[in-house]
């Protein structure tokens, strides 16, 4: 179905053909089957399908079409985290962009004061994340009893993280179910989402889009095992070998992905990196210039896995294993979106290889393995280094000296030591082994030991290749 055939406002239709969309997706085509009639819904699909555009061209339909005079009814859009509420902004915005509709977000890390101003002029649409939508209201400064739509984003994510309480509050602070229309959207529904529709929504449609597999089928997936020692090598030969445009990688813990994105960077590839501890306005603009391109490579931990969206993105790699299987399936979901094309590589090594049988029971196929030749190995110009997140935290602020690559570590400032006073005879010092000042003889860089890859992807060849490779790190469970 094109959206065309929807009836929609003609000043929305062409905000919807510039943002580049003609035809529905599934999800959207459901969707509107129900919500432009008026209908609550709970809607269950996978990422990167459609949804957000789903309930924004809902409510900008709902909004101007029972619009009375100079009188419109507002809506509410909940997600859990302030990286999802900026993202919808933002296709809202594109979507919206003839409506002449106000659009603004709220969530905490920031001041009030811009937000507060806001709300005093008067939004139509607004975007929160629970805790500061609570805090608002509290405040007296946001009236949800006038609010007449609500969407609930990412509702499996929101329970996971503990919001029910705030979303019940948020509820019980809005007009009754059978006078508003409310919208749930999430990937899974679970017990606890289908619970919270039955209390809080009016006979909700339920809508579920079934995918054959759970992983987008656009995407190209391949897996290569590799140690600990040689992941940096293997990831800067794969960058040389796939020269993407841009691409997303993933790492399991806020100092691996410092320490992973200082290296790249340090081996001349133009990278950021964003995680939980980042200030909200930094991490904004880090995910900006990845979109806009002034990056190529952003390093992230799951805090970019889900609600993040760049327009073709080719690449995604795991640099790390994720440990929960939903989370390889969010972090490869950034690529091939809206119907393209992507590709994920995951490089497993023996910390986390672990996590391989849980996430291909979870997606219920084999990741497609490949070998990995010498001539994929690539020198680390930033090996020996050591790179600390908690030191170091001007490495991407800093300019690199004519001549002189950037620092890595501080040298440790000598120990203070106490000054001596005319009154306190200098002790003579006791004598010392002499030390030498020549440098150590380098040692010779071990060769690279050459494991013949398995004839086979069967779990047995895999399981004689780990053991071979891994020796004593590896226990098959």
């Amino acid at each position: 179905m094109n959206f065309s055939e929807l009836g929609l406002d003609s000043a929305l239709l062409k905000g919807i053909h510039e943002t580049g969309y003609t035809t529905c997706t599934q999800v959207q085509e459901a969707t509107f089957t129900h919500t432009l009639k008026g209908k609550d819904v709970c809607v269950q699909s996978q990422t990167g399908t459609g949804k957000t555009a789903a309930f924004l061209v809902s409510l900008f339909h709902l909004i101007t079409s029972r619009a009375q005079g100079q009188k419109r009814e507002s809506a509410l859009i909940v997600t859990p985290t302030r990286e999802l509420a900026s993202q919808i902004e933002q296709e809202a915005q594109q979507l919206g962009r003839y409506m002449n509709l106000t659009i603004g977000t709220f969530y905490g890390g920031v001041g009030y004061k811009l937000q507060e101003q806001l709300l005093k002029q008067g939004v139509d649409i607004m975007i929160g994340t629970p805790g500061r939508l609570l805090d608002l209201s509290g405040s007296g400064k946001l009236n949800l009893s006038k609010t007449t739509y609500l969407v609930i984003d990412e509702a499996d994510r929101l329970l996971d993280m503990g919001f029910l309480p705030d979303l019940r509050k948020i509820f019980r602070k809005m007009p009754p179910y059978s006078k508003r229309l409310t919208m749930l959207f999430s990937a899974t529904l679970s017990y606890r989402a289908r619970e919270l529709a039955w209390e809080h929504m009016n006979n909700p449609v339920e809508v579920e889009i079934a995918p054959q597999q759970v992983t987008v089928e656009n995407v190209s997936q391949v897996l290569y095992h590799v140690s600990v020692e040689e992941k940096m090598n293997l990831l800067l030969g794969i960058l040389k070998k796939e020269d993407p445009k841009n691409a997303l990688i993933f790492a399991n813990t806020k100092q691996a992905t410092y320490e992973v994105a200082c290296r790249l960077k340090a081996n001349g590839y133009d990278t950021n990196y964003i995680i939980g501890d980042l200030p909200q306005n930094r991490r904004l603009e880090v995910i900006e210039d990845l979109k806009s391109v002034k990056v190529r490579f952003l390093v992230a931990t799951n805090v970019a896995a889900r609600g993040l969206h760049v327009d073709d993105l080719e690449i995604v790699i795991n640099y790390d294993v994720p440990e929960d299987p939903e989370d390889y399936v969010h972090r490869i979901g950034r690529t091939a979106r809206a119907g393209k094309t992507g590709k994920a590589i995951t490089l497993a090594c023996e910390q986390y290889a672990y996590g391989l049988e849980g996430i291909e029971k979870f997606t219920q196929q084999k990741i497609p393995v490949e070998w990995a030749d010498d001539a994929l190995f690539v020198e680390d110009a930033s090996a020996g280094k050591r790179f600390r997140l908690d030191r170091d935290t001007k490495f991407f602020t800093r300019k690199p000296l004519p001549g002189k690559p950037l620092s890595s570590r501080k040298t440790a400032s000598p120990k203070p030591h106490r000054k001596r006073t005319e009154a306190m005879p200098a002790k003579a010092a006791p004598a010392k082994a002499a030390r030498t000042t020549a440098a150590a003889p380098a040692k010779p860089k071990a060769a690279r030991a050459k494991i013949a890859p398995p004839k086979g992807n069967t779990p047995e060849d895999r399981l004689a290749y780990y053991a071979r490779k891994y020796g004593d790190t590896f226990h098959a469970s």
